[in-house]
């Protein structure tokens, strides 16, 4: 397959990378690099497209036209309008010319199959190549700017950032797939632009490569001169030097708390002094105004300049009793942060963004408000000073090297091409329809989830299946394809209060005809649970027609009354014995399911449902106080225990095989009848 990325702004070249050089030469560029490195070694063509200029003091190599990185892999450079580097929101003027350049190019070579579109800039190239020659194209949004809106509307005051927004609505709307990093960026980020970009959405946890090995000797080097015990533990933060990394917050917190400054040194690696065209924005000047007035020489470090070797060897350092901190106001994923914890490091991050996947992932780190300096300075003391910290970074480490790899990515972008090829389930008559949970239901045993993928596979065309879940659209797309799951008929998600259909190839669509009919207050309902204390779950969690809160069953009932006082209409759902969910009154799985049914044709007595928790349980009721069957595996919680239905002897995927061998649509497993007698 030949592989084309577009990412247009800051100084991309072939590693080493002096990260920071401007306020846009950031973590995007090593993304590119690593994904297009990853997609090379799997035997694709893969071309790079970036802007050429011509500034020696960023280097000269930005004018070349080309520049190899890797066996399959090489840079491109096309000529704007204007020779000389220009910012992000200074090359919106030049992306005509940029255009042209990259069709010509394309003539010249032909199209490739496949176009990867880094930021909406790199989109209008891609949309371009579309009209010319059809080709399909990904989006990776990296940030969006309607996170840097002043909340009255797109870009208001603003009329760059309101032409940003509005190209980013545009790329959003046409992309055929959009490859998001966190959950924070795909159902927060690109579902405020629309439902129907969430639902062409793909989760995919990026790699983490550092550049060069780490160089110990050499990383304390450079930190020595500005420290007086440069052996001490320390505090280390890497990030580009703009204000919304949130830098000087961290400075002011170990400024603030003696305890901390005499627990370790502060390390901070904001970018390269500035030798280019840009100020990044005085944050650095900012920092070293902060240091003097704070009285902190010697305890801090502020290098002018680093190496790559320089950031892999500092990290090894903050292995050694130390910790990492991403302090951002918001930060879209923080691709530092899953090379601090592939190195060993314990992590202190802002709670706003992609870091709450990495800290989740990896079961270590702890996550802050960045706008609570003392929370700051708590939780770092916090992680300097935790016991057995090197047996859970131990493990913590393996984690994030398993589960952020580049070479993982690239097979997951591969099943997105293919799929972009691939025809959308036909919506034909029906005669039964199986809606299945999915975590812990066919989740739970690999082998059973292979097994229940065969059989769906091969199943007649009558029986429809349907997903059922409490995760959202993007998350319960990236379960279903982490587990080898088949594509099902349709997906209802979020607790039963969205139902997405498949509107073409990779599309799923949001279900109008369902949602009309979930009206409810939310804002009173929200406001309410404010009121009474309610424990809320991530941002993330909170979607149109479903609040979620944590909590167990008498909390859950605490809510519930306090809705009735309140003269409010709302499904209350208890699961897992922590989780509380909020729903319409006229949603849930049971009413998703008698939807789809009815849409399909299919009486409840020909519907099956198969679930093992809480928020399971009105679906397997409906579906067994219907005619239906209801199949419970044999992990099914003890909170559906009192549930009618036909309880499996096997669990997980197994457990549904069993049941549906049990009403003659699947085969017996071998050994199923003596399993089922000896229970």
């Amino acid at each position: 397959m030949r592989i084309v990325h577009i990412a247009l702004g800051g100084c991309l070249k072939a590693p080493p990378v002096s990260y920071g050089l401007t306020g846009d030469t950031g973590g995007h560029i090593a993304y590119v690099l690593g994904a297009a490195r990853a997609q090379a070694a799997r035997g694709d063509r893969v071309d790079i497209v970036t802007r050429a200029f011509d500034d020696p003091r960023l280097g000269r190599i930005h004018a070349a036209p080309r520049e190899a990185v890797a066996p399959g892999c090489t840079i491109r450079r096309i000529a704007g309008a204007r020779p000389e580097y220009l910012s992000k929101e200074d090359l919106e003027a030049d992306i005509p010319a940029l255009a042209r350049s990259f069709l010509d190019m394309l003539r010249d070579e032909g199209p490739p199959d496949l176009i990867h579109a880094h930021f909406a800039d790199a989109a209008e190239l891609a949309m371009a190549a579309e009209a010319a020659f059809g080709t399909r194209w990904l989006l990776t949004t990296h940030s969006l700017g309607r996170d840097k809106d002043d909340g009255t509307g797109p870009g208001a005051g603003d009329a760059g950032l309101a032409r940003r927004i509005a190209r980013e609505t545009r790329a959003l709307a046409r992309a055929h797939g959009i490859v998001a990093s966190s959950r924070d960026e795909a159902e927060r980020q690109v579902a405020a632009y629309g439902a129907d970009a969430e639902g062409r959405t793909w989760r995919i946890n990026p790699g983490a490569t550092l550049q060069a090995p780490a160089d110990t000797g050499a990383a304390r080097a450079l930190i020595a001169p500005d420290l007086d015990d440069p052996d001490r533990p320390m505090i280390l933060a890497v990030a580009r030097p703009i204000p919304k990394k949130n830098l000087g917050a961290l400075l002011e917190a170990y400024g603030a708390s003696p305890e901390l400054q005499a627990a370790a040194n502060l390390v901070i690696l904001a970018g390269q002094h500035p030798e280019g065209p840009e100020r990044a924005e005085g944050v650095r000047e900012a920092l070293s105004a902060g240091i003097a007035r704070l009285g902190l020489a010697g305890r801090v470090a502020l290098p002018p300049r680093h190496g790559s070797g320089h950031v892999a060897g500092l990290y090894a350092l903050a292995a050694r009793g130390g910790v990492f901190c991403n302090p951002a106001l918001n930060e879209p994923f923080g691709l530092a942060l899953v090379e601090a914890a592939q190195s060993g490091v314990p992590l202190v991050a802002t709670r706003n963004g992609g870091p709450a996947d990495i800290v989740a992932a990896v079961g270590a780190g702890r996550l802050v408000d960045p706008a609570d300096r003392a929370g700051i300075a708590a939780a770092l003391l916090d992680a300097l000073r935790e016991t057995g910290r090197d047996v859970r970074m131990r493990t913590a480490q393996a984690r994030a090297r398993a589960l952020f790899d580049w070479s993982g990515w690239a097979g997951r972008v591969a099943g997105i091409a293919a799929e972009l090829d691939a025809s959308p389930p036909a919506d034909g008559p029906a005669t039964d329809l199986l809606a299945c949970d999915i975590d812990a239901t066919l989740t739970g045993d690999a082998e059973g989830a292979a097994r229940f993928a065969r059989w769906a596979r091969a199943r007649p065309a009558s029986l429809r299946f349907v997903a059922a879940t409490g995760r959202p659209v993007t998350e319960a797309r990236r379960v279903l394809s982490d587990w080898g799951l088949p594509r099902p008929d349709a997906l209802v998600t979020s607790c039963g209060s969205e139902i997405w259909r498949w509107s073409g190839p990779g599309r799923l669509a949001l279900c109008r005809d369902y949602a009309a009919g979930l009206d409810w207050p939310r804002a009173d309902v929200a406001s309410a649970l404010e009121r009474a204390g309610a424990a809320w779950q991530a941002p993330c969690e909170q979607r149109r027609w479903k609040l979620s809160c944590l909590g167990d069953a008498a909390e859950a009932a605490r809510l519930a009354e306090g809705l009735r006082a309140a003269g409010l209409a709302a499904r209350v759902v208890p699961s897992h014995g922590r989780l509380i969910d909020i729903l319409p009154r006229a949603a849930g799985k049971a009413a998703a399911l008698r939807f789809e049914a009815a849409r399909a044709g299919v009486g409840l007595h020909r519907c099956i449902a198969a679930g093992d928790s809480g928020n399971d349980a009105d679906m397997l009721t409906a579906v067994g106080t219907g005619g239906g069957h209801a199949i419970l595996p044999a992990n099914a919680l003890t909170e559906i225990a009192d549930l009618a239905g036909y309880r499996a002897v096997a669990a997980h995927a197994d457990g549904v095989l069993e049941g549906l061998a049990r009403i003659g649509l699947a085969a017996p497993a071998p050994g199923a009848e003596r399993r089922v007698a000896d229970a």
